[in-house]
């Protein structure tokens, strides 16, 4: 169980630019990886495209497993794996750092920055998992949950430095990849949901010393005063904003370095609260939220930005990747970077002054009809909002807080010209809340929208022309939360699947031309390498992350249990598929029979749940999530054996947090909770649900969205 957060929105209306030259340094570095797979996605470009041509559309129907690697104890695996010079780094669930043998499979050796024992507060904040590593000069940089940024020796995984990146009492979590670059190493966090204020942190490579921090969101008077950027950010936030909450916007994923131009390139999160008439009374856009940030590499200071979603109060973060190219528009050579956020456009903007270039929908969405061009400000739709005064105080948008996309990897190729983007449609119902005591408020309450077309609550993987601003082509899924996009100059692009599959497909067409068993559900993203001058595509398996906060939504059939691995493939590769059981959606649930609910504590535990849902599941349904089905679970069914999990912690360093600041009767709460969810099931597989004692309503409000990464 952990802290999970209503999933909800946040804020709205404009959008600024100021620009500043910035000097030429190198020159353009050409797309995409070659024999190294050296960064999250590849390159700084951040394109997930290989130049690796041994593997192409017309032989990669003769692909095959090489060999797979078990990992025991992993649950949620997101990560993409960095290779250099043939040994592949990654990170599991819980930030445990692995090195691999790329032509083999042998781990060379691990580190496990063991939160539970240097920081077990952290753990109640988010489910455990992680995005990857960075490589630079012999050294892997990894972070854990609770903030740690840690160097290692490539060779021998021994720690060469720590730095502390946030606050051991905040509630803030790091659980993206750290990048690279000049010398530097670059993180930033989550926490916006737990309304802190969010920065990224440009730290010493060699010494872990901090060389510059850039804060998206301004604070006190005193703090912003000789600040440019923050005394212009104070100006679209209320006067006294700061003394009910630290505004949010944390960069928790993804950040884009320009050799060429050295800049960084922040993509930011929602402000905090969700609910923007409560955290900003009248029109303030909140900068920096939700935005693209351009800083100097050098230094940290700010150049300009673009704010995707002025006021946002639909919880579209603005974190998700962003890939720097060289396109040629209306004939004339264009230096862009792309970004397909949460809020369902695809951006091209011109990342030497930040002017929005073009702005295309990548399928249904609903809340603005489109970008106006000549202010780059969203069309909003009407009565989309719920904190307008006059409006009904409900929302149904397209797409949900969870996005269009994601944190999956998109990837450009060159080559064709195209991004392949992973999406999802998915609709959002969003309901006011009245304000909590002292004015602060975490947010509205949000369920899933209801399903009005067949592509509803779906994923695809989609060709988008980004000069074009059109679809090419695109691959239905049945399942909403896939893995991310590997393209290649052979002319394939890769993607695993939540119902467990792994695919090539044509890069022009879309047409599929392989596909293999993963032996579990996938949600990272693929990369390639090459290990005694083999090619290979890899890629970890392991179904979760954010698939218990959304319920039903996400159940494709996967248990908590299934085995979780790392998998190559090459051509003519013989190894035998991975064994893993069948996925089944039948919950075998346990009863005892001696055991009388009292409705009252059924209900407390209701509202109790709400810290548990993020990894035990909305609605006690685990959907493949980060932690058991209790109504399957043996501990669950005993009340004090489950007493000792849950308030004394005899599990932590399996992963189950610590929760010690409830009380017995609570804890029994909880437990009775779980009974009468559990004998419901039952009653229900038995044909008669009016048998056993209704759930509480507690549990209908979702937990999650975004408010967990």
């Amino acid at each position: 169980m952990k802290f999970g957060t209503q999933m909800t929105a946040r804020g709205l209306l404009l959008l600024s630019l100021a620009c500043a030259a910035a000097p030429a340094h190198a020159g353009t570095p050409p797309a995409g990886s070659g024999n190294n797979w050296a960064g999250h996605n590849g390159d700084s470009n951040e394109t997930a495209y290989s130049q690796l041509q041994q593997i192409t559309k017309n032989n990669v129907g003769k692909l095959g497993l090489a060999w797979s690697l078990p990992l025991p104890g992993e649950v949620s695996l997101e990560a993409t794996p960095v290779a250099v010079d043939g040994v592949l780094y990654f990170t599991g669930s819980e930030a445990k750092v692995y090195a691999v043998d790329g032509a083999s499979g042998k781990i060379l050796w691990t580190y496990d920055p063991q939160v539970w024992k240097t920081n077990p507060n952290a753990m109640h904040y988010n489910f455990a998992v992680n995005r990857g590593v960075a490589y630079a000069d012999g050294r892997v940089f990894a972070t854990a949950l609770d903030g740690r940024l840690t160097a290692l020796d490539a060779k021998t995984g021994k720690p060469l430095w720590t730095a502390q990146t946030v606050s051991l009492t905040s509630g803030q979590t790091v659980t993206g990849a750290p990048r690279v670059f000049a010398g530097k190493v670059i993180i930033g966090q989550g926490g916006a949901d737990f309304g802190q204020r969010g920065y990224v942190t440009a730290y010493d490579a060699a010494t872990g010393k901090q060389v510059w921090r850039f804060y998206v969101v301004p604070a006190s008077p005193a703090q912003n005063a000789g600040d440019p950027a923050m005394e212009l950010a104070a100006k679209t936030w209320s006067p006294d904003f700061w003394k009910t909450t630290g505004g949010g916007g944390g960069p928790w994923d993804s950040i884009t370095y320009d050799a060429e131009l050295n800049r960084i390139y922040v993509g930011t999160a929602n402000a905090s609260p969700y609910d923007p008439s409560v955290r900003s009374p009248g029109l303030g856009t909140n900068l920096f939220t939700a935005s693209i940030v351009a800083l100097d590499a050098d230094t940290g200071k700010y150049l300009w930005h673009y704010q995707v979603v002025p006021r946002d109060e639909w919880d579209y973060d603005c974190t998700q990747q962003i890939t720097l190219a060289d396109l040629k528009i209306n004939g004339k050579p264009r230096k862009v970077l792309m970004q397909a956020p949460k809020d369902g456009f695809f951006y091209v903007l011109d990342r030497e002054t930040g002017k929005l270039i073009s702005a295309g929908k990548l399928g249904k969405v609903t809340w603005a009809s489109g970008i106006d061009m000549k202010t780059g400000i969203p069309i909003e739709t009407p009565h989309d909002r719920y904190d307008v005064s006059g409006n009904t105080g409900k929302s149904l948008v397209w797409p949900a807080s969870m996005g269009e996309h994601s944190w999956q990897s998109m990837s450009y190729s060159p080559r064709t010209g195209l991004v392949y983007i992973p999406t999802m449609q998915l609709g959002l119902s969003i309901t006011k809340n009245e304000p909590q005591a002292g004015g602060f408020q975490l947010g509205p309450i949000s369920i899933l929208g209801v399903k009005q077309d067949e592509n509803d609550d779906t994923g695809s993987l989609l060709a988008w022309d980004p000069v074009q601003q059109k679809p090419v082509w695109r691959v239905q899924h049945a399942a909403l939360w896939n893995g991310g996009a590997l393209a290649t100059a052979g002319n394939v692009v890769f993607q695993g699947t939540a119902d467990g599959q792994f695919a090539a497909y044509d890069a022009l067409t879309g047409a599929k031309l392989w596909s293999q068993g993963a032996g579990g559900g996938v949600i990272a993203s693929p990369m390639s390498y090459t290990a005694g001058a083999k090619q290979y595509v890899t890629l970890l398996v392991g179904y979760g992350g954010q698939t218990a906060a959304w319920g039903a939504k996400m159940n494709v059939g996967w248990k908590w249990g299934q085995p979780r691995y790392l998998l190559a493939y090459a051509l003519g590769g013989t190894a035998p598929p991975p064994p893993t059981p069948p996925r089944t959606f039948a919950v075998h649930a346990l009863d005892d029979p001696k055991f009388t609910p009292d409705p009252a504590k059924v209900a407390l535990g209701g509202g109790l749940y709400i810290m548990c849902g993020a990894c035990h599941g909305l609605n006690l349904i685990s959907s493949g999530a980060p932690a058991p089905d209790l109504r399957e679970s043996y501990i669950a069914l005993n009340p004090d054996e489950f007493y000792k999990v849950v308030h004394d912690g005899i599990l932590i360093q399996a992963g189950m947090p610590r929760f010690d600041f409830l009380s017995q009767d609570q804890v029994t709460a909880l437990y009775s909770y779980i009974r009468a969810g559990a004998r419901q099931t039952i009653a229900a597989q038995s044909g008669n649900p009016t048998a056993a004692l209704p759930v509480s309503a507690a549990a209908a409000q979702s937990v999650g969205g975004n408010a967990i990464h």
